[in-house]
């Protein structure tokens, strides 16, 4: 009768009537049942998102090395190879030692199947004395499926790839990286025996805080080995007598490349439907941005807009999706190296020593002590340590003392953290000496965002300035104001005075200055006036076209924000607009008219392979076809004699290319947008408010602060041939256009802009 009563119970067991029993198909995917994967274009994972944010990344049993193998199979699991998931043997020594005989060191009766099935189905917590005699056979069930569905490799491999070594080391190969930052293929053999004593208790033996407990146990591991015959007496001996040999390096879900736009596809995807109450009272452009998306782009919010079989909304972290983006990992690495090379190794230096000089540091000399000090107590109340502390019933004068009190703390530098002692008002001001750079390539005929980059470290500064943040565009909007005068007839030869002028605007003067005074007094082309960046001959032009038009344009090539009204001003750019959404509208001179709107993803995937969602490129006409080809005409004179002329002298680029400088009052922010046929790329750079900058025009100029992040990435992506990009590509143009002569007559059109006008 009893042994009828347990093969009844381990049939209900096995049928999940009683306790909790994984459904068949999981265990046909059970390590990649939670984690959501993201795939770059060229087949790389970026990253993993699961629920709790680690960044495991599973390897196949072959890149394991031997001595990993042995030394797991001999301290864990001895009989791994004889037995079918439940070791009877070992288990009727621990009952008869460890529970009769009360022998601590006899050894438990679990194998690595065992312990697979444990680790990845975590039960319920037992509560009963009922539950928690069931949870040993429920093991016991899910070890015999595991044996028959896996080979004896895959769940070694499984084994080794879900299990947390501490540290956010879940995995083999995250743990070789962050204790010995080698792959795991590589590990020694001293190496692997130290991991695997982890297994047994990684706290315990953490080798970080107990480095000489962890060096016993990983003898312990190489003593195991000599038993089982996979090492020789004197091999132990030298192992046994070696350091550990960490080289610890802490590794996350905020690592590896692409960051930034790993945390913004992350939100993107899992967006809800918004609403304004969730919003705060000042987030009224992130609302209308966010309502705009959710209508239309399937991707945003796709989570939350489709569901599953059962009824359910996805859930990247716990789904197990493959997300296939646009993104290249070989462009992405080099648009990050690209930012890094210039403004960590040049403008950092370079502001640093500019910085020296002056009392208001990080802030321009222009401001007075008394609004530096104002500019400080804003950004005191937005610190997570104000509001910590309001939250806590703390009174301004406490707040304010606290921020003036010295402290033990950790600050960052691009050479690692440093421990230093300074006041939290103190270690603010340092955070705001460090300049932002956002910076997004795409490719104009689909709109396959190629590199993102939204920072230059995530983990201290992780608003992302690619699509999340808005900055002034200055004289980068100009292209998109040209393209409305040439959708009016006007032509790149047209003429216009270049002379400085007085404008009533809402009923006041306003006179736009211009940093040079060339030709002044002259008739100058739109061509020069682009080419140049002219303010004059951008506000003249602006007189003679309809505000109101200029922004339903603006609206057309996919800037969205709603704080952009009508005005004369709008020519010189005093508007918040993001990297992304100035590159993509930059795609339609490129793409004969068509804007091409931003592509990330291509398709995803459920955990079982089966695609659920493709996605299409969005395109849109801007202009027309003829408008297009001008503008194109305009943008690469910028390049070939004007404020882009750098590219040439300095940078050596002999291709085709189109682009446009920015900078803002003050050099507050610096921008550049350059075109090639396969590529679009934009890059802004500047402080973290727009009171820190270069006070030199030379030094913040956007030809010096972004122009050279374009540089270097493109001569990057030139020289790797496996990418496809041709330097000597041209556009899509006729070889002999010229927009500046008639069709009919053959000559130069010398109209000035009032004729063209009227």
């Amino acid at each position: 009768m009893g042994v009828l009563a347990t093969g009844l119970a381990f049939y209900a067991i096995n049928e999940g009537w009683i306790g909790y029993m994984p459904p068949v198909e999981e265990l046909q995917n059970p390590i990649n049942r939670f984690a959501t994967q993201v795939y770059s274009s060229d087949g790389k994972i970026l990253g993993t998102w699961n629920f709790n944010r680690e960044n495991r990344i599973c390897i196949d049993y072959t890149k394991l090395p031997e001595s990993l193998v042995k030394a797991l199979v001999a301290t864990e699991d001895a009989r791994f190879y004889e037995h079918s998931g439940i070791d009877f043997y070992a288990l009727g020594r621990a009952i008869v030692k460890r529970g009769i005989l009360g022998q601590k060191s006899a050894g438990g009766g679990s194998t690595i199947t065992q312990q697979l099935a444990k680790q990845i189905w975590t039960l319920k917590p037992a509560h009963t004395t009922m539950e928690r005699l069931l949870q040993k056979p429920i093991e016991w069930v899910i070890a015999v499926k595991l044996e028959r569905n896996y080979t004896k490799d895959e769940i070694i491999a499984m084994y080794l790839n879900y299990f947390d070594f501490l540290h956010n080391a879940v995995g083999i190969k995250t743990a070789a990286n962050t204790y010995f930052s080698k792959e795991p293929a590589d590990l020694s053999v001293a190496e692997s025996a130290t991991l695997v004593g982890l297994c047994k208790n990684p706290s315990f033996f953490n080798p970080v805080r107990n480095p000489e407990r962890c060096r016993e146990r990983r003898n312990v591991v190489l003593g195991q080995m000599v038993k089982a015959g996979y090492l020789s007496q004197a091999d132990y001996n030298t192992y046994s007598a070696q350091e550990l040999g960490l080289k610890f390096h802490v590794a996350d879900h905020k690592e590896g490349i692409a960051l930034y736009f790993r945390d913004f596809l992350r939100r993107y995807l899992m967006a809800k439907k918004p609403s304004r109450s969730d919003y705060p009272s000042w987030g009224g452009t992130k609302y209308y941005q966010d309502s705009i998306n959710w209508m239309n782009d399937p991707l945003y919010g796709w989570c939350n807009k489709n569901t599953k079989k059962n009824g359910e909304h996805y859930n990247i972290y716990t789904d197990g999706l493959k997300v296939y983006t646009t993104i290249d990992s070989r462009m992405q690495k080099m648009a990050e190296e690209a930012c890094y090379e210039h403004v960590v190794k040049y403008l950092q230096l370079e502001f640093n020593k500019e910085n020296r000089k002056k009392p208001t540091a990080p802030f321009t000399d222009q401001l007075t002590r008394e609004q530096v000090r104002k500019i400080m107590q804003r950004s005191v109340r937005q610190s997570e340590r104000y509001r910590a502390m309001k939250a806590s019933g703390a009174d301004d004068r406490e707040i304010e003392q606290a921020f003036r009190t010295p402290v033990r703390m950790s600050v960052f530098t691009y050479h690692g953290e440093v421990d230093t002692t300074m006041t939290p008002l103190d270690s603010i001001r340092y955070l705001k000496s460090y300049l932002r750079c956002g910076f997004l390539s795409m490719d104009p005929k689909n709109g396959y965002v190629k590199a993102y980059v939204g920072g230059l470290d995530f983990m201290h500064f992780a608003y992302d300035m690619a699509m999340d943040g808005q900055r002034q565009v200055g004289s980068t909007i100009k292209p998109l104001l040209y393209s409305l005068a040439m959708e009016n007839g006007f032509s790149p030869c047209d003429k216009a005075p270049n002379v400085q002028q007085t404008y009533m605007v809402a009923g006041k003067p306003w006179t736009p200055r211009n940093s040079s005074h060339s030709r002044y007094g002259e008739m100058v082309t739109l061509k020069w006036g682009l080419q140049q960046s002219n303010n004059w001959i951008s506000a003249y032009l602006m007189s003679k076209l309809n505000p109101v038009a200029f922004v339903e344009l603006l609206r057309k090539y996919g800037i969205m924000n709603p704080e952009i009204h009508p005005s004369m001003s709008l020519c010189l750019g005093p508007c918040d607009i993001s990297v992304g959404e100035m590159v993509s509208a930059y795609t339609a001179f490129v793409n004969h008219g068509i804007r091409a709107a931003h592509m990330f993803v291509t398709r995803i995937e459920d955990n079982e392979g089966n695609i659920i969602a493709t996605f299409q490129p969005r395109m849109n006409e801007v202009i027309s076809e003829a408008s297009a080809d001008k503008m194109l005409y305009m943008l690469k004179s910028v390049v070939d004699g004007g404020t882009g002329s750098r590219l040439r002298f300095k940078y050596n680029f002999t291709g085709e290319i189109g682009a446009k400088t920015g900078t803002t009052n003050n050099n507050s922010d610096a921008w550049f947008i350059g075109l090639t046929p396969s590529l679009v790329s934009g890059c802004w750079v500047g402080g973290d408010d727009r009171d820190i900058h270069f006070d030199s025009m030379a030094m913040g100029q956007g030809a010096t602060m972004a122009l050279p992040i374009w540089a270097i990435y493109m001569r990057k992506v030139y020289e790797n041939r496996q990418l496809g990009y041709n330097e000597e590509a041209v556009f899509d143009l006729d070889e002999n256009y010229n927009p500046c002569y008639s069709i009919d007559e053959g000559m130069p059109e010398d109209k000035d802009i009032e004729e063209v006008y009227e």
